[in-house]
């Protein structure tokens, strides 16, 4: 399949897939207005992130965009890739790196294009299963599962921990009296270093960006660190992806100096529902000087959050120990399976595989808290 092909009608909205990479870069107006437009969009739906990612990670042959269109607008689009092992599926665009995977569809005409988009999918799917891993809660992609026709499963997938998109001083309220004044001491330490907290302006980005990786890599040396920061093909995709972002007010990249010296960078990326703290770097030299990065970084995070109607600050995948000293509360992102009738198959076995591995997680968790492979 190459290039174009219209799928699906209905009404005056028409389905096609996309296969060309060179018409995947020409969407970007579009798709901007139509992000807008669609208020479940989190971060990784922006066409830069998903662009940027299909340059770095995408194989060639593989990119089937559907989209919705109503004369030249677009009304819906899921941005995926097929794949063949361990099972033929389409898959969404963005990968491991990715922390919410969706599509988009018009707020304004939500029931004409998810009923088109549904159709759509099912035509581009053939011989393989729809799999979309890591959809928040409330995300676009819920419509599509609800009025799916053929064989569907829902199951579980990676928890978000999740903070009120509230102000800092908001935020120690919430701690026990004890932590909020533990809190408040490290905020007054962080002032009194004189660290200075300055927004990266777009035409300055690149240049922070690469400093960040620098950082991350010094910070986490010597330390087990998730290896894919560390790849050349992984800054490429972040320079490319965040400047345009930034540029739409759709990421904020700030820099932390102290004594003039840049010894941190934080990126943290925007919706209109959420703001998550995706990457930081930060010089060893930070805690040396009792600054405390944690502290440090979510007080930024939380004044990109609040106001503009934002509902969350994401502290994103992952149910890391210090993140619960915020008091988060877990949001559990779904894995929604969709198959036709003769694909059902693959759903099976999709689902038996998930619950094997949750029972064996489950068996390692108890043998862990009754003491097993201890001396």
């Amino acid at each position: 399949m190459n290039g174009t092909a219209a799928v699906a009608l209905g009404g005056t909205l028409r389905a096609e897939i996309i296969t060309d990479e060179r018409e995947f870069a020409a969407l970007a107006p579009a798709w901007g207005r139509l992000y807008g437009r669609c208020a479940a969009a989190t971060p990784f739906q922006n066409h830069a992130w998903l662009y940027s990612w299909w340059l770095s990670y995408g194989t060639p042959g593989r990119l089937r965009l559907i989209l919705v269109r109503e004369g030249d607008e677009l009304r819906a689009v899921a941005p995926l890739m097929r794949v063949h092992r361990p099972l033929p599926a389409l898959v969404p665009l963005g990968g491991s790196i990715s922390d919410y995977g969706d599509v988009l569809i018009d707020d304004g005409c939500a029931d004409r294009a998810t009923a088109t988009l549904a159709e759509g999918l099912s035509l581009a799917a053939r011989g393989a299963l729809i799999d979309f891993r890591e959809v928040r809660p409330g995300g676009a992609v819920e419509r599509i599962y609800e009025r799916w026709r053929g064989p569907r499963r829902r199951v579980r997938d990676s928890v978000c921990l999740e903070l009120p998109a509230i102000s800092m001083d908001e935020l120690v309220s919430r701690l026990p009296a004890s932590k909020a004044q533990r809190v408040r001491a490290k905020l007054r330490k962080l002032s009194a270093l004189g660290i200075e907290r300055r927004i990266v302006p777009a035409g300055e980005v690149d240049t922070a960006l690469c400093r960040l990786l620098e950082l991350h890599r010094l910070q986490w040396q010597g330390r087990k660190v998730t290896s894919e920061h560390l790849q050349e093909r992984f800054a490429e995709h972040l320079v490319r992806s965040v400047g345009p972002m930034v540029g739409s007010g759709d990421a904020v990249v700030t820099e932390f100096r102290l004594d003039g010296t840049v010894m941190a960078v934080d990126l943290t990326l925007l919706s209109p529902r959420l703001a998550g703290g995706y990457l930081y770097g930060a010089h060893p030299g930070l805690r040396e000087r009792k600054a405390d990065v944690a502290v440090m970084l979510l007080d930024a995070c939380a004044r990109h959050a609040e106001g503009d109607g934002r509902r969350a600050l994401s502290l994103l995948r992952g149910d890391e120990p210090y993140k619960h000293h915020w008091r988060p509360y877990p949001v559990v992102n779904q894995r929604l399976l969709l198959a036709r009738r003769r694909t059902a198959p693959l759903l099976s076995a999709v689902v038996c595989d998930v619950v094997a591995r949750s029972r064996g997680k489950e068996l390692v968790r108890r043998w862990r808290e009754r003491g097993g492979g201890r001396p």
